[in-house]
């Protein structure tokens, strides 16, 4: 069963990892992704992540299980954080793990393209002269759409 969370708190990788493990020794493959905020141009003050306490679980414990139904997981964990943060600062962690590397590795991507394109979070980026909320890009809608076909 997956294990989502929504916190405005950083996460310790390594910690979160041999937590999902545990004891195991069936997993033979564990896959993680860290998405970090990104300061292209080196101008970014601040990333501001809204959303709908409530609406944003369900609906990322909703894609987990659709992961897990699609690949033989033995365990899967998404961290999304919100609130205020900085340049290099963590945003989001995925972590799968199965019994081989190719079902923790699509999963894993699964995951991050459907959190790039349709997770219900809003960004606004900070800089010394303006505001704007990120809007979804093109490519991340098409990397969604690839996996209706798999």
């Amino acid at each position: 069963m997956a294990s989502i969370s929504v916190q405005s708190k950083d996460f310790n990788i390594g910690k979160e990892i041999a937590l999902l493990k545990g004891a195991d020794n069936e997993v033979g493959a564990i896959v993680t992704f860290t998405g970090t905020v990104r300061d292209v141009g080196g101008t970014l003050e601040t990333m501001t992540l809204e959303h709908y306490p409530g609406m944003t679980e369900k609906e990322l414990e909703r894609i987990a299980v659709i992961a897990e139904d699609r690949w033989p997981l033995r365990g899967c964990r998404v961290i999304h954080r919100y609130g205020t943060l900085k340049p290099g600062d963590n945003i989001v962690l995925v972590i799968t793990q199965s019994a081989h590397r190719e079902a923790a590795f699509k999963a894993a991507e699964f995951l991050m393209d459907f959190l790039k394109s349709n997770a219900p979070f809003w960004k606004k980026e900070s800089r010394a002269d303006s505001e704007k909320w990120v809007e979804s890009k093109q490519s991340d809608t098409a990397s969604l759409e690839k996996w209706k076909n798999e």
